[in-house]
């Protein structure tokens, strides 16, 4: 235990190391040097994190205390990190996928010059600092501290080439919309500290603090803390940000905004699970908020040309799907399909960027077909990929959706329709993107086809191990009905919602092997389907005109960046105009500048006081002493 408790304390110190490293010595390190530290601090919290994990799988659970790091009366908030299933998971993963894709990043941005590529494994190192101290933290501020931290590190990746406009804006409203969201944690703190004057986990959770909490405090505190959730984990009506986010380099989007950053929300909802579990009301909102989400995303991402674009509603679609099985009480599930969405996700963002590089950063897909040929390690690790996401067996895919479908059809019927549905549109829009991509015939220019080359092994060997990863993470969680005892993830991660599950017990619903199978081959059937029309349709006849009709709705995402320009951005910078003309220039700036003027006319006109004339002086100190003596005289009295 004294080994786990020393080693706690380095998995993030050494991502923090690197950042400042990197960040100071930006201008004076090559970049084999600014990449070797970049990366391998990420391998040694790699290699401590899954040291720490097979000590909590042999039962080694502790908090770690460093310090008290609040302390106002009877509020004591130690800086405190908490070890436990659920954070030794999730701490591979961001260590694990961290450390493939700082590797790919050496050579994808080996065109940086020296500074600037210390600058972006700098960015990079910190964001993985703050990631983990997210998920280390043994209470809702320390949670909240590495919250906002990558939300900075975000804002900072997303707008790396500054010099460009449009990005910098993109990393503007990514921080400003995540901003909305935490102000809702921030009142669920609030709330939390109010009434029970603690926000250390294992006090919340405990059965005491829960019966001093109404059900009104905990559906409130709950809806808070999803609102943050929304924000970061891109849910409507907070997710137009992320695909915005794009505009960052392609291993920023693989890192941030596919297996790590937006999957922070479902992480914080799975630890207070509890609460949420006794919160009916809210765990309906968030089902539906999600499934509503993966539906409109899945519609918009049917129309996208922009490889990362496609690949950017994806993530809000899956997000969605894991919010679904939060809803309907599948905490292992979702967290199942967070770590293998980590997977596959990170490997098709990174394969579009070996797509892109060899490209040279043409990102529209109705100028590629045909590489398949080409770039052959790209392509199949990209279509072991699209398979993982479209959920065909023994992919990963499959089994972490499929307990999230299972679980909404036991809660609901129409959940279960909808995200068939769903799940079918994931199927040909990645089928739709693959084939248009790498099948058929090149139709770029005749240079960009005499410079078509597979990537360097740098960005290969990332691609390779994901691969493996998305095609057999999936057995870490094989339903019962396929094999008895064989969901290890379950197992695992049992102790962390072992609560929850004393709650539910008299409610839970439990399918019979017929249904379950009937369940996996509707929706394997259907995204078969889909599956071998899209691949047949777009391999033959790609889409290379404008969408026109509804194509054109789905193509302008709804028009929803437009209707929030009109009804939100530019009403408030009307208002901020008017303010500014008016309240700022004529009445602050008024009063402000009143007040010199004022200032200087009186001391004008007090410095004629000073004559230079003796009898003046001893007049006025005459004066002054009957003033005296006549205030002291009614005074007295």
């Amino acid at each position: 235990m004294k080994s786990a408790l020393q080693l706690v304390w380095f998995i993030p110190l050494l991502p923090l190391v690197g950042f400042l490293i990197n960040g100071l010595l930006r201008n004076k390190l090559s970049k084999t040097a600014a990449g070797i530290i970049g990366s391998g601090v990420i391998l040694g919290s790699f290699i401590l994190s899954l040291l720490l994990f097979l000590q909590v799988k042999e039962g080694a659970t502790f908090v770690s205390e460093l310090f008290t790091f609040i302390k106002v009366n009877e509020l004591s908030i130690p800086f405190a990190f908490q070890v436990d299933q659920l954070s030794a998971l999730f701490l591979l993963i961001i260590t694990g996928v961290g450390f493939l894709i700082h590797v790919y990043s050496t050579a994808y941005m080996h065109e940086e010059s020296n500074s600037h590529f210390a600058r972006y494994f700098a960015y990079l190192n910190l964001f993985v600092f703050s990631m983990l101290l997210l998920v280390l933290g043994n209470n809702f501020v320390i949670m909240f501290i590495g919250w906002e931290g990558v939300g900075l590190c975000s804002y900072l990746l997303i707008g790396y080439w500054f010099k460009n406009i449009d990005y910098t804006n993109a990393a503007k409203k990514a921080f400003i919309m995540n901003r909305i969201g935490d102000l809702g944690f921030l009142l669920a703190i609030f709330w939390l500290i109010a009434k029970v004057d603690t926000v250390t986990f294992a006090t919340v959770f405990s059965a005491e603090t829960l019966q001093v909490l109404t059900p009104t405090d905990i559906t409130g505190i709950t809806l808070l803390l999803f609102v943050g959730a929304m924000g970061k984990s891109a849910q409507l009506p907070l997710y137009t940000w992320l695909p915005d986010a794009m505009a960052g380099p392609t291993p920023v989007s693989a890192l941030i905004h596919a297996a790590t950053m937006v999957t922070a929300g479902i992480y914080m909802i799975a630890r207070s699970n509890v609460l949420y579990t006794m919160a009916p009301f809210t765990q309906g909102v968030v089902a539906v908020v999600g499934l509503v989400t993966a539906l409109f995303a899945a519609t918009i991402a049917l129309k996208q040309n922009d490889i990362k674009k496609v690949l950017a509603y994806s993530t809000v679609s899956q997000l969605g799907y894991m919010f679904l099985g939060l809803g309907v009480g599948a905490y292992t599930g979702a967290v199942f399909h967070v770590m293998t969405h980590a997977f596959f996700k990170a490997l098709l963002f990174l394969g579009a960027g070996s797509v892109i590089h060899a490209m040279h950063h043409e990102q529209d897909i109705r100028k590629m077909g045909g590489l398949k040929k080409h770039l052959p390690h790209t392509h199949w690790t990209f279509f072991v990929g699209c398979i993982a996401i479209a959920g065909i067996p023994p992919l990963s895919g499959f089994f972490s959706k499929d307990e999230i479908l299972a679980a909404a059809w036991s809660a609901n019927k129409i959940y279960w329709i909808l995200g068939v549905i769903g799940a079918a549109m994931t199927a040909f829009y990645m089928f739709r993107l693959y084939a248009t991509t790498f099948l058929g015939k090149f139709r770029g220019t005749q240079e960009q086809e005499h410079h078509l080359h597979e990537s360097p092994k740098a960005m290969v060997f990332p691609l390779i191990v994901l691969a493996v990863l998305s095609a057999g993470a999936g057995f870490l969680g094989v339903p019962a009905v396929l094999m008895e005892n064989a969901h290890w993830l379950d197992q695992y991660l049992a102790p962390v919602f072992a609560a929850s599950k004393e709650l539910t017990a008299g409610h839970a619903h439990h399918l019979s092997h017929s249904t379950e199978y009937m369940l996996m081959g509707v929706s394997v059937g259907i995204a078969a389907i889909a599956i071998f029309y899209a691949v047949n349709k777009f391999s033959k006849n790609p889409d290379l005109e404008e969408p026109a009709g509804f194509g054109k709705v789905l193509a302008n995402k709804w028009y929803v960046d437009e209707i929030y320009n009109a009804i939100i951005v530019r009403p408030l910078f009307a208002l901020s105009n008017l303010l500014e003309k008016f309240v700022e220039n004529k009445f602050i700036n008024g009063i402000v500048n009143g007040s010199g003027r004022l200032v200087q006319y009186t001391a004008r006109q007090l410095r004629y006081l000073q004559s230079g004339q003796v009898t003046n002086y001893v007049l006025l100190m005459v004066l002054g002493m009957i003033a005296l003596f006549v205030v002291m005289y009614f005074t007295k009295k």
